[in-house]
């Protein structure tokens, strides 16, 4: 079994909500789409999923037509059914319908063969919520630096 490596992480998801919780899915991609993915052309930034009649959906996430595709190549901002399992489903659903809650993709990396997207259960952060993790940050950057520096 090979360990998963990571095509794309999506930061800007950390950034703007607080990720309570996390689900492997698969996706039903076009031969162009996995093409392009591999090359790391898909872009995440207004992506969502929400939970429509018990399926799962990736919508708005900007994946660009393969170079060297022919006139089937994809269109890029189509939604893309995401699977998972009736009871994570059920489980979402759930989730989402609380004050606040909402479905983001925090990762997509290769494992064994496929392509998987890592799904956050997520909260959205307030402004100073932002502010206090960009200054956690800051330090622990300026207390690695320093730890550095007495090192040598």
């Amino acid at each position: 079994m090979s360990s998963p490596k990571e095509i794309i992480n999506n930061r800007q998801a950390f950034h703007e909500y607080h990720i309570l919780d996390k689900y492997e899915a698969g996706a039903v991609l076009l031969g162009t789409e996995v093409k392009s993915i591999m090359a790391g052309r898909i872009q995440l930034k207004d992506s969502y999923v929400t939970v429509r009649d018990g399926e799962v959906w990736l919508t708005n996430a900007h994946i660009s037509p393969y170079s060297h595709g022919n006139k089937q190549n994809h269109e890029p901002l189509r939604t893309r059914k995401l699977l998972l399992h009736r009871k994570e489903i059920e489980k979402l659903e759930r989730e989402t319908t609380q004050k606040g809650m909402t479905l983001v993709v925090t990762a997509i990396y290769w494992k064994n063969g496929r392509i998987k997207f890592e799904i956050g259960v997520a909260k959205g952060k307030k402004l100073y919520d932002k502010r206090e993790s960009e200054m956690k940050k800051t330090i622990e950057k300026e207390t690695r630096q320093q730890l550095k520096e007495s090192m040598r």
